[in-house]
């Protein structure tokens, strides 16, 4: 894709799932790309497995452990072009007066506090620069009420307020930021969350995924490919006048009330 091709990328939780699919996507692009994960058998299989590809271990909640991420990105590129804030858990699942404050908190620190934290470190880098790109991994979640995720759906919400935002901060500094709306990937991650979703309802984990599937126009799952070709093309030229955007890839989801 025009535009891709030497760009120096940071990617938050890049070792697996959906970041692992877009460090891949770079890569086969052109671009060099440094990935963060708190996953040690992931970070192990990424570091090295190709020319171009380098990782650190790093919690995007815990900001001095973060900027030690960032230095040794910073390093090993060259400086920065595009930061993807990927890094996400799902958190609990359950009625909003039965969760626990500290998984709230926990779920807040990763999804919102993280990609706060990693914007933070990498505007220097992309002013110096000249200019880059910010993709922020949201959801569906952050566009719609999702019953049962309450810190989740927060953090979501939070992560778009946090994009248009950064949009107006930084456009005048050429530095275009938007984010991606996932529906339901499909994975190991999307089965977890359908049996808690099933225990805390009391039916069955196919009932739930037959709902998901329901809800949306096209009738199914999504691949982590298509996130990554949808981040592609946002920090390509093809997407140069696009910025302060939510851009949801989702088979058009109608509701997540599930």
């Amino acid at each position: 894709m025009k535009g891709i091709a030497g760009k120096r990328v940071f990617i938050t939780a890049g070792a697996g799932g959906i970041g692992r699919a877009i460090a891949d996507r770079f890569l086969r692009a052109g671009a060099r790309v440094h990935v963060c994960d708190v996953d040690e058998a992931a970070l192990a299989e990424t570091n090295g497995v190709c020319d171009g590809l380098s990782a650190t271990r790093a919690d995007v909640a815990d900001w001095d452990n973060l900027k030690a991420a960032f230095r040794e990105a910073a390093k090993a590129l060259g400086g920065l072009d595009v930061l993807v804030n990927n890094a996400g858990i799902p958190g609990p699942t359950a009625k909003a007066e039965e969760i626990a404050p500290a998984d709230w908190l926990r779920t807040i620190d990763v999804n919102l506090n993280g990609a706060f934290y990693s914007a933070r470190l990498a505007i220097p880098l992309l002013k110096a620069s000249g200019g880059g790109s910010i993709v922020n991994i949201s959801s569906t979640a952050g566009q719609h009420g999702y019953p049962l995720r309450t810190p989740y759906a927060a953090s979501k919400w939070g992560l778009i307020g946090l994009t248009k935002t950064l949009a107006m901060e930084l456009g005048s500094y050429g530095i275009r930021v938007n984010a991606v709306c996932p529906g339901a990937v499909d994975g190991a991650r999307i089965d977890g969350v359908i049996e808690a979703k099933a225990a805390a309802r009391g039916v069955s984990a196919d009932e739930v995924r037959a709902a998901y599937l329901g809800k949306s126009s096209l009738g199914t799952l999504i691949d982590a490919e298509d996130v990554a070709e949808t981040v592609l093309f946002l920090c390509s030229e093809g997407g140069g006048r696009i910025s302060g955007q939510a851009l949801a890839v989702d088979g058009h989801t109608e509701t997540l009330r599930t």
